[in-house]
């Protein structure tokens, strides 16, 4: 067993849940390594000072360089502002610092490889946000395509629903400037699922897509919390430099076809991410909002009892839930994270490269580029062209 001590780059939403997730590991996993929080890093000194003691780090501080310069230091996790990715990630490599970052990887593909092969060539150990691939239940999909018992995959398509824009005077947030965030719900939302996509059915050989952003003005913010923010609708505006939805279709290396929509304008959809995979003989279904449920259909079914069938991915038999609650006893999203972090932790103690990592990262940035270049070009694209 070996102590990880960490440092943290960012504090609002994904660093309150990377928090719980450090802070619950070893008592769900108490063989796996412990991670230490040992320094939170934010720019606002008071607010940065708040979320350390509220979410239980031992230090807090408002430079990143000087932290990442700290020889206790063993891992960084940047959750900062997609901007910021590249040059703290390149900074700690430097450093020979671990990672975990949070997606999109980078900006643009081309700081995205950057970023990996830095990584490979300080030899650490590195890894990226993807964090729906830890649902029980997405793991219970995976072993039925890889085990072939839905035969040859034929269709993927999934959509990730929100609805937090709607009010035409919600403020301009960071989210909704494209120097800052890369894109909108593409590389926010479509990334998810592009990584569920290339870890379930594999990868993709062209796309084609359109998008739109519907309000094309927002009030600027005077405060920014997450996914809220306070503005002043008389006051000042600022341009929506990304889109508010996107949807493309795809052509995937193994000839399996797909369709995914990402979109922050869909009236009643909090926050629903989903697929279904169809295959010669049989398909799945997945809804985060049900995120313990797997929906499994097989065609060798007697006939008079075919359907989809509802399976509680809550036993020990399924990834993960030995360490949690009886079965029947569901857990929820926060547990995403923990198991995200454990596959960190277990991947530095191995000495081994943790999944996803940076390759993942680059790949699903691949698709997201090719996509928009699709859009302003009207065509299909080739993912070996990007």
């Amino acid at each position: 067993m070996k102590d990880i001590h960490i440092g943290m780059i960012g504090y609002k939403f994904m660093g309150k849940a990377h928090s719980n997730a450090y802070r619950s590991l070893p008592m769900f996993f108490p063989k796996a390594a412990k991670p230490h929080m040992s320094v939170i890093c934010g720019r606002d000194s008071k607010q940065v000072e708040q979320a350390a003691e509220q979410f239980g780090w031992a230090e807090h501080v408002t430079d990143w360089q000087d932290l990442i310069a700290r020889p206790d230091i063993d891992l960084i996790d940047i959750n900062a502002p997609s901007n910021m990715h590249k040059e703290i990630a390149l900074a700690a490599v430097q450093a020979g610092k671990h990672l975990f970052c949070e997606k999109p990887l980078a900006l643009s593909l081309a700081d995205s490889r950057e970023m990996l092969e830095a990584a490979n060539q300080a030899g650490i150990v590195h890894m990226i946000g993807f964090n729906y691939r830890f649902s029980p239940a997405v793991r219970l999909a995976k072993k039925l395509i890889d085990s072939g018992r839905l035969g040859e995959i034929r269709h993927f398509r999934a959509w990730f629903l929100q609805d937090w824009l709607l009010d035409p005077h919600f403020p301009l947030v960071w989210r909704l400037q494209k120097e800052i965030a890369g894109s909108g719900s593409h590389g926010d939302l479509g990334a998810h699922l592009i990584d569920l996509a290339h870890y379930l059915v594999g990868d993709m050989e062209e796309v084609i897509g359109m998008s739109e952003t519907f309000i094309k003005k927002r009030p600027l913010a005077t405060e920014m919390t997450g996914l809220s923010a306070k503005g002043n609708q008389d006051g000042p505006q600022g341009d929506v430099t990304v889109d508010d939805a996107t949807l493309f279709m795809s052509r995937f290396v193994n000839g399996a076809l797909g369709s995914f929509e990402a979109t922050r304008f869909a009236a009643g959809h909090r926050s629903t991410n989903s697929f279904e995979i169809n295959g010669s003989l049989g398909s799945v279904k997945f809804d985060f909002e049900r995120m313990n449920e797997l929906e499994v259909y097989f065609t060798s079914d007697e006939a008079d009892t075919q359907g989809f069938r509802r399976v509680l991915a809550t036993d020990d038999v399924h990834d993960y839930m030995d360490a949690w609650w009886p079965p029947g006893h569901t857990i929820g999203f926060e547990h995403t994270f923990i198991h995200e972090m454990l596959e960190l932790v277990n991947a530095i103690t191995e000495e081994r490269q943790a999944s996803p990592n940076f390759e993942d990262g680059v790949k699903c940035q691949a698709v997201l580029e090719a996509v928009e270049r699709s859009i302003e070009e009207r065509r299909w694209i080739n993912i070996a062209d990007m």
